[in-house]
């Protein structure tokens, strides 16, 4: 593929595009998409994140549910998670094509048409929202179309180009799942769903920032204004310390309002205590490879963070001495 990464990040979006693709044809030729590239648009390893938070959310939810309304539940979002990423790709198709790490999806390579890419995602998010609808409840299907809307309108075509508070913001997407969740399962939203909600929205900044600081360079050429390429290194890792300093007691509140048991409580202490050293430690380490090697390693690690909280809080849930534990 041509080498987009060199150019300054100036041309209009389908001009930038339309050099990927040109870039694709000749190289590979523009073909029709296989069944793995339109898997691959839906987002899998996002896919993967969102369908546990909801599982956790249905399964914490008050009152018993029936396994196949949780099914056709978890389906549904599950597939309104996966078109929300396949509408943010037909869109971020330039910047994606510019990204080292992004300009090998399916769009920018040449390999689905922008078109085809924005029918699939629109086709998904219609049926998703419809059958969660009709099948399950109406509070949890507009749940659902608010969070399709508000990560590929708001966060995608909006926030993402405009403003280095674009993660923050916009990480309410990602929060959302649980809420959604708990929503289909108990008709209503609890507490400890909004809490589920916070704890994501508040993971995402420090998550996404470590990210963000040993690739600044993909964002820069691509024109996003990301935290480390707006304000700097020095601002981000100190914005990713404070917000790791508010994380962790937050995650730590199911416990401490009787919510989860004491499982949670020792798994989320202990837990929380490494995102602060490692958090601590990227803002320690300000420049060369170890700086590099913090930020990876606290990416890492928020990961397994996030799914040791939900993890637990599902066995809780599901085994019935857990929440004794």
């Amino acid at each position: 593929m041509t080498d987009l990464a060199s150019r300054d990040y100036d041309m209009p979006r389908q001009e930038a595009l339309n050099a990927a693709l040109n870039g694709a044809r000749a190289v590979d030729g523009l073909h029709h998409g296989s069944v793995a590239d339109y898997i691959a648009l839906l987002k899998p390893r996002v896919m993967s994140l969102v369908i546990f938070t909801a599982l956790v959310g249905i399964v914490r939810a008050p009152g018993a549910v029936h396994p196949v309304i949780a099914f056709t539940a978890l389906l549904c979002i599950a597939i309104g998670a996966g078109a929300s990423g396949a509408l943010n790709m037909w869109w971020d198709a330039d910047i994606d094509a510019v990204m080292s790490r992004t300009r090998r999806r399916p769009v920018p390579a040449g390999r689905i048409a922008p078109g085809e890419a924005l029918a699939f995602g629109m086709t998904l998010s219609i049926g998703a929202v419809l059958v969660l609808g009709l099948l399950v409840n109406e509070l949890s299907a507009a749940l659902l179309a608010f969070t399709i809307f508000f990560y590929v309108v708001i966060y995608t075509m909006w926030l993402k180009r405009w403003t280095p508070q674009n993660i923050v913001i916009g990480g309410a997407a990602g929060a959302f799942p649980p809420m959604v969740g708990w929503a289909a399962a108990s008709g209503g939203i609890g507490l400890e769903s909004v809490l589920l909600f916070l704890i994501i929205f508040f993971w995402t900044p420090p998550h996404f920032w470590a990210l963000a600081l040993y690739k600044s360079g993909d964002y820069e050429r691509a024109g996003v204004p990301m935290l480390p390429v707006v304000a700097g290194p020095s601002e981000t890792r100190r914005q990713i310390l404070l917000y790791t300093l508010v994380l962790v007691p937050l995650a730590m509140s199911p416990f401490f309002l009787g919510m989860a048991g004491v499982a949670y409580g020792i798994v989320s202490g202990i837990a929380g205590a490494g995102m602060v050293l490692l958090a601590a430690r990227v803002y320690r380490r300000r420049e060369g490879a170890p700086a590099e090697k913090a930020a990876r390693q606290l990416f890492g690690f928020s990961i397994i963070y996030l799914f040791l909280l939900f993890a637990v809080l599902l066995v809780e849930a599901v085994v019935p001495f857990g929440s004794g534990l």
